[in-house]
Formats: structure tokens, sequence, C-alpha cells
């Protein structure tokens, strides 16, 4: 058993972070916390236009503040960006404060789910598999090293990954209780 005060989940984009995390925050009785949402709900504008105007550099150093100030607290399900884990100190605090599970997806399966997506900046290009063959590349060893379970969503609805992990957790995490 792994104790922590939060359940963190890492993954590229398309990986199920957002709909998969509702689900087990709700199966948790967890609190969930969206990074990017956090970001762009502060930043009163969207991701996009954060890169735009002020660059990912800036996009960044947002998110790492926003992670920080978070994971200081307990009981939540914090969804993180598919790029929170470039920073090492942002690697070092989601192992910290959480017990982190890593969403993996295959490039395949990420142009199926993203086809449609016009909003995330990072695939606003014509090569869109080659963009995220080279984030994974660069990204999968980090998620890898930070995580304390990996599950392959490939194949999986998100409410079967939901379930998959409640049995998974239950006999991997249990979250620990604040300090009075």
């Amino acid at each position: 058993m792994n104790p922590a005060p939060n359940l963190i989940l890492i993954g590229p984009m398309g990986a199920g972070k957002t709909s998969i995390g509702r689900r087990l925050a709700e199966r948790f009785s967890l609190e969930f916390v969206d990074v990017d949402q956090v970001v762009v709900d502060e930043a009163g504008t969207s991701i996009a236009s954060i890169f735009e105007n002020a660059g990912e550099a800036a996009f960044r150093q947002r998110e790492k503040q926003v992670l920080a100030r978070l994971l200081q607290q307990h009981g939540q399900l914090v969804s993180t960006g598919g790029g929170a884990v470039l920073d090492p100190d942002n690697r070092a605090l989601i192992r910290a404060r959480g017990f982190v599970v890593y969403l993996r997806v295959s490039v395949p399966a990420q142009l199926r789910r993203l086809q449609r997506d016009r909003l995330r900046p990072l695939l606003q290009r014509d090569d869109r598999d080659q963009v995220l063959n080279e984030m994974a590349l660069r990204r999968d060893p980090l998620y890898r090293d930070s995580a304390d379970l990996i599950v392959d969503t490939d194949h999986f609805t998100p409410a079967e990954a939901t379930a998959h992990l409640v049995v998974r957790l239950a006999t991997l995490w249990q979250i620990t209780e604040p300090l009075a």
C-alpha cells in the first residue's frame, strides 16, 4: 500500500486524464482539479491565447505555480497538463505529494481521439502525428519515472478505464490523513 495525500493523473493529451479523472474523483470522494483549467480560470484566457501572446515558457511557469499551490492541499484528484512532467521540480513535487497514475496512450489512439481538436496549441499543425511522436519520445520516460502505476488507455472507454483503476487503486493506494 502506497499512502499519499492526493491522487495525480499524468500522461499525454488524449489519454483521458480529465474524463477518467472526474469519474475516479467521484468514486473516491476526492475533489477533482484540472491544472490546465485552473491556469485558464486564473489567466482569464485560453491556453492557446497564453501560448500565442506570452509563449510556452510563460504557460509552463503558470502551470508550475498552480501545480505547486494545488499540491499543498489534500484529498484531491489532480489532472496535470501533458507537459507538466517536463519540469524536474514538478516531477519531484508530483511524486512527493501524490500517488501518481500514468495514463498511457499510443500516438495512433491520440490521433483518433484528438482528430477534431482545434484548441490545443501544440497540435495546430499539419504534421500532428510527427508532433505527437516527438512528444512521446521525450515525455514517456519522464511519465514512467514519475508513476506509481501505469495504465494503457488505448482500448478502454473512460468508464472501463475507471472501473479498472478503481480495482487497482483499492489495493495500491491509500489516502493519508491531513496533518492537524
